[in-house]
């Protein structure tokens, strides 16, 4: 019942945002509220309707809210309805001796609640009878014995996905390829072989097609944490009295469900900051000779294997002097050095960086920039692009590598060896594999060494030497170099030996690792009969360049 009240109210939504994008088929939506059927006693609000409908009265984004919050209502009804036909009113926390209470004055929504509609809908689960009378909706704060409200998740799980009918019908059918092709193996033995190496590759294929159905089938659209964001944008709005349009873009973009649920929180920081920080007042944009109502766009597309999710607003925008004095002040910038005006922009990034001349109860909630910038980086191996016009706005850019985005699951993988040890480079990271020459290496004077690989000039880092191992391989014209990309940065990683390329499952450690040690270690990656350490590519570029830096601090020092 829960899936039938989400996409009846989910197609009603649509239609609304199509009408407001089109300005056609107003009444329609209208009509799928049911508004234009209540019964109303004032022959002014059935007129200002009528003329809605007609199309006399143009769809603002004032109505569209409206409207949306129409939509969540009637949900909310057909969920707790839903709940007293299946479980009873104890369900819902509600005692019989209270059914003739006074019915309470609807508050005005808060941006508190405003933020809850990022949560999940109560799931079956939570609307048994094991729930306590009383309790929130799974996945909400609950309160202690003090009263007070616990810290929910830092991000919203997605507890439900919706598949095509037609895409779980591929995967069953691939499950029982995979099924016949392991009988078919199992009953031959090692008596035929040509016929066990043709059905070894049949499996092969096999689990790759199951794998691409598998990662499809967890795309969940940007829509799902996108359509929150006009209440929440409308709400803030309202409580520090700035008037805004709000526009969305993008928000059929369908990306992994880890990346959707780790872009909540940031997108709900980056949005307050564009109201509060980057819009001014009604009387501000009039003085700078702007219209009094402000805009402010959240896009999302993608291009390649990067997704971007921009919040941009035409505000007053970052001013790079302010933001220079208070980087002096704090001692995060040095006074001797000239930067950029993008590298200026990224001191707004760092922990406790503010040039608020003023905390309010909307931006003073002890979260920075640097923490929307850590989830970004940490979760989701993306980064934050700033761009300012002064006086005209600015844009957050939040871009995700798609191809860098899942650290866990099968992946193709290159497995060497490194003093005796065996480790693990993934795939999606290496160019080539080539073998330097003597006369191709060279050390420069702050410590570093290039390789000349067929007149292409790149960093060349010893991995035996980053993780304090003893190689195996003292000729560098025996060893060999796996060269890799990040971006656009190439480097060559130098192996004792390159030994195969096979799929390994990638599983992340169940202690804190990364906390404890600072290796550039991904994970662990499982081959069948050993285990070894997954490098992470990136990370073990920045490490390798902030220890050369220090050792060259140290020298001139």
């Amino acid at each position: 019942m829960q899936d039938s009240i989400i996409q009846c109210i989910e197609d009603i939504e649509k239609q609304i945002l199509e009408a407001a994008d089109s300005g056609n088929n107003v009444g329609a939506a209208v009509d799928a509220l049911g508004l234009s059927h209540v019964k109303l006693s004032s022959a002014g609000v059935i007129a200002l309707l009528d003329m809605l409908t007609d199309g006399i009265t143009p769809v603002n984004n004032d109505i569209v809210t409206a409207m949306l919050g129409v939509c969540e209502a009637q949900k909310r009804f057909f969920f707790a309805l839903a709940g007293l036909l299946e479980t009873g009113a104890a369900s819902m926390g509600i005692k019989e001796s209270k059914r003739s209470a006074a019915v309470m004055e609807p508050e005005p929504e808060t941006e508190e609640a405003a933020a809850r509609a990022f949560e999940e809908p109560p799931t079956a689960e939570a609307d048994g009878p094991e729930q306590a009378a009383g309790e929130g909706p799974k996945g909400a704060a609950k309160p202690d014995a003090k009263g007070k409200q616990e810290k929910g998740p830092a991000a919203q799980a997605i507890s439900s996905i919706r598949v095509p009918t037609d895409r779980l019908d591929r995967v069953i059918e691939l499950v029982g390829k995979l099924m016949v092709t392991y009988a078919v193996i199992a009953q031959g033995g090692a008596q035929n072989l040509t016929q066990m190496a043709s059905s070894l590759r049949e499996l092969d294929n096999v689990i790759s097609q199951l794998q691409k159905e598998v990662d499809a089938i967890r795309l969940v659209p940007l829509k799902q944490i996108f359509m929150p964001m006009h209440r929440l944008v409308k709400s803030l709005s309202q409580k520090i009295g700035k008037k805004l349009d709000f526009e969305v873009n993008g928000d059929d973009l369908a990306l992994d469900k880890t990346i959707v649920e780790s872009l909540n929180e940031p997108l709900v920081h980056l949005l307050r900051n564009a109201v509060d920080h980057g819009l001014e007042t009604p009387e501000g944009r009039k003085a700078a000779g702007k219209d009094e109502t402000g805009r402010v766009t959240l896009s999302a597309w993608r291009k390649g294997d990067t997704a971007f999710i921009q919040v941009r607003d035409d505000g007053r925008g970052l001013d790079p002097d302010r933001i220079m004095a208070k980087a002096l002040e704090k001692g995060l910038a040095d006074p001797d050095k000239e930067y950029a005006p993008e590298e200026i922009l990224q001191f707004v990034l760092q922990s406790g960086f503010s040039t608020a001349e003023k905390i309010t109860d909307v931006s003073g909630r002890g979260v920075g920039m640097d923490a929307v910038v850590n989830a970004i980086r940490n979760t989701l191996d993306g980064d934050v692009v700033i761009e300012s016009d002064l006086g005209h706005g600015a844009a957050f850019t939040i871009t995700i590598p798609l191809d860098r985005s899942a650290n866990e699951g099968i992946v193709d993988a290159l497995v060497c060896k490194v003093g005796g040890d065996t480790f693990i480079v993934p795939s999606r990271d290496v160019v080539e594999i080539y073998m330097p020459r003597l006369n191709e290496v060279v050390e420069l004077p702050d410590g570093r060494e290039t390789v000349d690989v067929r007149g292409e000039v790149h960093s060349l880092l010893r991995l035996a030497e980053l993780l304090d191992l003893t190689p195996e391989v003292e000729d560098i014209q025996l060893a060999q170099a796996i060269v890799v990309r990040v971006g656009e940065y190439k480097a060559a990683i130098l192996v004792d030996e390159v030994l195969r390329q096979q799929q390994v499952v990638i599983t992340g450690f169940t202690v804190p690792v990364e906390q404890l040690f600072h290796i550039p270690i991904l994970g662990y990656g499982m081959m069948g009969e050993s285990d070894a350490l997954v490098i992470n590519t990136e990370e073990m570029l920045q490490h390798f360049e902030a220890r050369i830096h220090r050792a060259a601090g140290k020298r001139r020092s």
